[in-house]
């Protein structure tokens, strides 16, 4: 029964395809927040999209009519700061990326260098060029190794669906015969740091996504309850694709949220 939701004490949440797509507000988004509040839980807005800071998340958010503190965002730029900080304290990269990413890594300590860096690492960009490519690619071929913030190949937004990190990345991986580790969703890494963040136990928390190759594998793999929502790139057909399933299959936020509220 969904009323079992009740009870959990942490609720984590993708972004792009359950709260909005692009600039467009998805239908429930600011009554599950008010439900959150209301009901003080703890919550987290957990997205695999490395181009903006949290700072600048809420202030999306913000204007789109949806109060929400910056502390309630992680994303996967984050993550890949923290891991490369750990695995490589000091490190440097060559970065393809945006202003989250870049100032991800900056607060970790890690430098950015075009010449001979630890790690090439790419994320979502609008500034995506043939140049960039061709220099990773003589980066890598020195040694430095590819991390990809995300494996997401597409990404909704009101216009329909586009590239992601997989998709942009894919051609350095296919011309140096490397494979990128990806930190973000499905990664394990980032939904344990996710449930550290809001200091709960996997089943005290539920992982509400719109992707079964991310969010919802990612949850069942770190045995928190899962939501699927079809307001994002999944369809119910889609389904049958995958050998495991979410606990719950709903249309949205607004269906969600109207079931917490009975």
């Amino acid at each position: 029964m969904i009323s079992e939701l009740k009870k959990k004490n942490a609720f984590i949440s993708d972004m792009d395809g359950v709260v909005y797509h692009g600039n467009r507000l998805l239908p429930g988004a600011c009554d599950f927040v008010h439900w959150l509040k209301e009901n003080h839980k703890d919550f987290l807005f957990l997205t695999n999209s490395s181009e903006r800071t949290p700072r600048e998340l809420s202030e999306k958010l913000f204007r789109l009519g949806v109060e929400v503190d910056e502390s309630h965002f992680y994303t996967s730029a984050l993550a890949t700061a923290e891991f490369l900080s750990r695995q490589n304290p000091g490190c440097s990269a060559f970065v393809i990326g945006e202003a989250g990413l870049y100032n991800a890594l900056y607060e970790k300590g890690i430098t950015m260098n075009d010449s001979s860096p630890d790690y090439v690492v790419v994320g979502e960009t609008r500034t995506y060029s043939y140049e960039r490519i061709e220099k990773a690619v003589e980066l890598i071929f020195k040694g430095a190794r590819l991390i990809g913030t995300n494996p997401d190949l597409t990404g909704p937004t009101e216009r329909g669906i586009v590239p992601a990190t997989g998709s942009l990345i894919a051609p350095i991986e296919m011309t140096t015969g490397t494979k990128a580790y990806f930190v973000g969703k499905p990664n394990p890494l980032m939904m344990r740091r996710a449930v550290k963040r809001l200091n709960a136990s996997s089943r005290d928390t539920v992982i509400i996504g719109d992707r079964m190759d991310t969010d919802i594998i990612a949850g069942v793999e770190a045995e928190v309850d899962t939501v699927l929502v079809l307001s994002g790139v999944t369809t119910p057909e889609d389904l049958k694709n995958f050998a495991y399933r979410p606990r719950y299959v709903l249309r949205g936020l607004d269906e969600l949220t109207t079931a917490l509220e009975q």
